[in-house]
């Protein structure tokens, strides 16, 4: 009797085994799912590389929550010249100051960008003289062009119908979103005027910080974000 109920039992509940087994490869898989990292750029010359202390974090925690992306919490820190710059998707660099690639710098630069790598450019104001003439040694074919405002970047899951959001006022200045493009693909987008890496810091960080601002900035930096995911 003892024999015959646990064959019903097993009849019953096999099907439910096969689904539990089933199951438990899924949640497996979801949670050994690969985390990567957001580099911050380390460059010589003496400007500031490791500015806007706090952006990068709060930029991943904002996306990891928004766009369902496995970022590590704490950003990467990475040199120019590195062969470790080819182990993250998206590099972002900033500063106020002097910037200089060496030969091999560039020429690591422009083989990270060329092999689907994607750098974010932030002017966190006085950038622009010094990082025009490096980005033209990585590539000396290609030139800054501006992105229209109906370009895809500014329309992913986040919509901005007039472009790049102003986040910091400095000069009175539009705010503008500029591109290198490589055989049809942006490989690097540079942000002037606009101080985005800013509104992506800690709230109270600026005085002229509102929430809109910042709620603003952390848009853009994710559409940035599934930008260079998925193009």
């Amino acid at each position: 009797m003892r024999r015959k109920n646990k064959t019903v039992f097993l009849r019953l509940f096999r099907p439910y085994c096969f689904l539990l087994i089933l199951l438990s490869f899924v949640f497996l898989a979801f949670s050994a799912a690969p985390t990567y990292k957001m580099g911050k750029l380390k460059y010589n010359g003496g400007g500031d590389w490791y500015a806007n202390r706090t952006a990068l974090p709060n930029l991943i925690t904002f996306c990891n929550q928004n766009l369902s992306t496995n970022f590590s919490p704490d950003e990467g820190i990475v040199e120019v010249g590195s062969s470790a710059l080819f182990s993250y998707p998206f590099v972002y660099m900033t500063g106020h100051g002097n910037i200089v690639f060496n030969e091999q710098e560039a020429a690591n630069l422009r083989k990270y960008l060329m092999n689907g790598g994607f750098l974010h450019i932030d002017d966190n104001y006085g950038l622009d003289k010094f990082i025009r003439p490096q980005m033209k040694k990585v590539f000396p074919e290609l030139s800054f062009v501006e992105l229209p405002s109906n370009h895809k970047i500014y329309n992913q899951k986040y919509k901005f119908p007039n472009g790049l959001p102003k986040i910091h006022e400095h000069d009175g200045k539009r705010p503008q979103g500029f591109a290198l493009i490589y055989k049809g693909r942006i490989v690097c987008y540079y942000t002037y005027e606009c101080d985005l890496g800013n509104g992506w810091e800690d709230f109270g960080t600026y005085p002229s910080d509102t929430q809109e601002s910042r709620s603003n900035a952390l848009k853009m930096g994710a559409n940035l974000i599934q930008y260079a995911l998925t193009n």
